[in-house]
């Protein structure tokens, strides 16, 4: 049996690594902190409101609870997609309130150092977006900015 022994140092560096659902949504991918992340829903059913800007697709009951539902594509600017019931949805807490946004697939969990998140290069910069890490596929991931997403 082999018995492992960490430094005060080493579970201290463990302890500060975190888990990151990630996500694609049109071209881009992006990244949540699992800590937000209360579930993902694949099959669902819409409830369009009136007088909202056209990024928030309407509303969901998610066991007796009312749920804001906000499409990630729309948000970004970007087109919708050909079949919009396509995709799931990833119920968030964000500051206390739960929200839904739309996505087009969730890809995996990656257990990240924060030390690996690099800031958006100026000239890139997106409010939805606070900074980027390369998953180990390679892909650029952008972390979701989840105060901004919520703003408006």
């Amino acid at each position: 049996m082999t018995e492992e022994i960490y430094t005060e140092e080493e579970a201290a560096s463990s302890e500060e690594n975190r888990n990151y659902l990630t996500f694609l949504s049109g071209r881009l991918f992006f990244a949540v902190n699992t800590d937000h992340v209360i579930e993902i829903i694949t099959s669902y059913t819409l409830t369009a409101i009136p007088l909202v800007p056209d990024y928030i697709r309407g509303i969901i009951n998610v066991r007796g609870q009312i749920i804001p539902i906000l499409d990630m594509r729309l948000r970004l600017g970007e087109t919708a997609p050909e079949n919009p019931d396509s995709g799931c949805i990833i119920i968030l807490e964000v500051r206390g309130e739960r929200v839904g946004i739309i996505v087009d697939s969730v890809t995996q969990v990656i257990h990240l150092d924060p030390s690996a998140l690099s800031p958006i290069p100026v000239e890139n910069r997106q409010e939805l977006a606070n900074s980027l890490f390369t998953s180990p596929d390679g892909a650029v991931v952008l972390l979701l900015n989840l105060d901004a997403l919520i703003q408006q």
